[in-house]
């Protein structure tokens, strides 16, 4: 909106007539964050709730559409919400996490504003301050593709989104505590399916209904806390068609590993006997599985759910083998990555490779989780604040980790904020290696990725003759099976300071996480927009001169 207003005023400035392009549609929401009490597992707990909903509000959108979000905190403690797989292009001050924003503190607002710039897909959002995310909080964001630009399927007859993750019955403030004293988490209590777990003893509402002949579209999304989980729908097979904002080659599954953070879209066609069906979420990779349900009904159903319901896969190759069965639509007509073109990113020359190695430590008795040997706290001035208002040294250092931990020995672990610096639009090479048991699951913010591979085993450089140069899926999550590693590459072309997190929230919580520093030399309005005169202020800068903004 600045740049429009900028443009204007020039044009006015020098007597220049020119036609400026009106803005894109806004939406608007105004939402209230309370506590309440929800039972999705049929033991009352303390919830958080938007507007009263558990999960929270469905945001439909459409690319370019300009969002702008009201968020009054009622809690009793700090709150943020972060948009899970939107770019922010040029305006990492609305990502909502805690080191690039502040805090809403108890008793007031802050309003997000932020644009869906070139993007389609299935996205989530959730809170990112404390274990918030364990009581609630989280929702289903759909980026719709505009009407001028063809999609790769033909209309379904309707749109779902299925909010699939792991419970625990512990209140948010109770497994904070456990993570506070050192102590992990423990296995979850139960799955949810869009909040709800059903019995399945016949008196269960549909959560969706499809007429007979019709194809439906699915989002199914992962906004659990630790368990990957599988999801298929009895009797009948998923078309994929969409993958955390890309289109896909659309292969048809019987089921589907969901990763924490993940979203996938589906089609899937009533083409079977009229009557009901579960719709089935069970933990992977965990010793004891938990299942989740819901049902879905046909128009004219007749019948009840079998209650025989549809296996789950077994082990980790599975996993891994279809991950290898995921590729990128090249044809379709869609929002591509920035920069445009990048979709050749095979003949692209990488300029530089970080190596990040997730380890666990128990040193002194508390348990800690690190990147490369540096477990991340977040700090009272948040990272970007700190950079723009020209104090970073005093908050943080740069580059606390290695590019290659080689040298890192495999149990040290310091604690402090862990920010890496990058060279603006260098094409650069990521790669995660688990030397864990346990699976991995990685999000960078403000950015789609190619996520070019992942293997068994320690990487070397021989490993690059193993990457999908072609057409690997453009996204922002990837998961890195145990005593594994997985390889992506992007262009870091979006200025700002962004989250590269573990997914996995006790991990997260816990230190397995960083930033990452791209800033632009120019420090011009053409690469990152100033600092909005809302933005809320703590720490060092809270009362320090505004410095000079950025100008084209």
């Amino acid at each position: 909106m600045g740049e429009v207003k900028l443009i204007l005023l020039l044009c006015l400035t020098i007597g220049v007539m020119s036609v400026v392009r009106g803005e894109d549609p806004y939406l608007f929401f105004t939402w209230k964050v309370t506590y309440g009490t929800i039972s999705p597992l049929g033991i009352p707990q303390q919830g958080i709730l938007i507007n009263g909903q558990f999960p929270g509000p469905n945001i439909n959108s459409t690319t370019n559409n300009n969002i702008v979000i009201n968020v009054h905190n009622y809690l009793d403690e700090p709150f943020l919400l972060t948009w899970n797989g939107i770019q922010h292009r040029k305006n990492s001050w609305q990502d909502g996490v805690p080191g690039t924003n502040c805090p809403i503190a108890p008793g007031t607002n802050y309003t997000y504003h932020f644009q869906v710039k070139d993007q389609i897909g299935s996205y989530i959002y959730y809170p990112t301050t404390a274990v918030h995310r364990a009581a609630g909080a989280f929702g289903g964001l759909r980026v719709n593709s505009r009407l001028l630009i063809p999609v790769p399927y033909a209309d379904p007859e309707d749109d779902y989104t299925v909010l699939i993750g792991d419970w625990y019955t512990k209140s948010h403030s109770t497994l904070r505590k456990l993570l506070d004293t050192g102590r992990s988490l423990g296995r979850p209590s139960g799955v949810l399916i869009n909040g709800k777990s059903y019995n399945g003893k016949g008196k269960d509402k549909p959560l969706f209904t499809m007429k007979p002949g019709k194809t439906y579209k699915y989002r199914i999304c992962n906004v659990g806390l630790k368990a990957s989980l599988n999801f298929r729908i009895q009797g009948h097979t998923m078309k994929l068609v969409e993958m955390e904002g890309s289109h896909t080659v659309q292969n048809t599954y019987e089921s589907l590993d969901v990763h924490v953070g993940q979203c996938f879209s589906v089609l899937v066609t009533a083409n079977q006997k009229p009557q009901s069906y579960y719709i089935v979420a069970s933990t992977r990779f965990l010793k004891n599985v938990l299942v989740g349900k819901a049902i879905i009904s046909y128009t004219n159903g007749k019948g009840p759910a079998s209650p025989k319901l549809p296996p789950a896969p077994v082990g980790w190759a599975w996993s891994l083998n279809q991950f290898r069965t995921f590729r990128w639509n090249l044809t379709a007509s869609a929002a591509r990555p920035n920069p445009q073109g990048s979709y050749h990113y095979g003949a692209i020359n990488i300029t530089r490779t970080i190596k990040l190695v997730n380890s666990a430590s128990r040193a002194g008795g508390k348990l800690r989780y690190a990147i490369n040997g540096v477990s991340h706290i977040d700090t009272a001035t948040p990272l970007k604040l700190a950079e723009y208002y020209g104090i970073a040294n005093k908050v943080f250092k740069y580059d606390t980790i290695p590019d290659d931990p080689k040298n890192v020995a495999p149990n040290k672990v310091t604690v402090e904020p862990n920010v890496v610096n990058t060279t603006f639009r260098n094409f650069v090479e990521i790669i995660f290696e688990n030397h864990e048991k346990s699976l991995q699951s990685w999000h960078l913010d403000g950015y789609s990725f190619f996520a070019v591979a992942i293997e068994p085993g320690r990487w070397n450089p021989e490993r690059r003759k193993n990457y999908n140069l072609l057409d690997a899926v453009s996204r922002h999550t990837v998961q890195v099976y145990p005593n594994s590693w997985a390889a992506i590459l992007l262009t870091f072309d979006n200025a700002g300071m962004w989250n590269l997190r573990s997914e996995l929230t006790e991990n997260r919580y816990l230190g397995q996480q960083l930033y990452v520093s791209v800033l632009s030399p120019a420090r011009s309005l053409r690469d990152e927009y100033n600092i909005p005169d809302n933005s809320l202020l703590c720490g060092l800068v809270k009362n320090l001169p505004k410095p000079p903004p950025y100008t084209i």
